[in-house]
């Protein structure tokens, strides 16, 4: 069974830094895709960056130079590293997976090129 936990959402300041953790479990497969996805009261859910299991990764504009994701996996565990946070920056953080196989390009920061999903963590970001 298939499970995301994430991890370590809270409220900064604007300029700020924040890590977020997504524990995964249920999957052992060479090849899998995954990926933070984020939404605002109001708004559709946008991807915010992907990883894949050869440490491919791809980055929303908006984001880009500001968070980082990486993988522990000795700890099974996604990390996405948000650096000078802007209120715009604010909503719940997802994880999400496609555990069979790398997502394609066009599908990598879409909602409908993955699998399973986390619950969420809050992120707030004040002026």
């Amino acid at each position: 069974q298939v499970q995301l936990v994430e991890s370590g959402g809270g409220s900064v300041q604007a300029g700020g830094r924040l890590r977020l953790s997504c524990v995964a479990s249920g999957y052992t497969g060479s090849r899998y895709s995954e990926a933070w996805f984020r939404q605002a009261p109001g708004k559709e859910r946008e991807g915010v960056g992907y990883r894949d299991s050869d440490g491919m990764t791809h980055y929303a504009d908006s984001v880009k130079g500001r968070f980082t994701i990486s993988r522990d996996n000795a700890k099974n565990t996604l990390y996405l590293l948000m650096d000078s946070l802007k209120p715009e920056d604010s909503g719940m953080y997802y994880c999400a997976t496609k555990t069979s196989d790398w997502v394609a390009w066009s599908l990598r920061l879409r909602v409908e090129g993955y699998d399973y999903w986390g619950q969420g963590t809050q992120v707030t970001v004040s002026s």
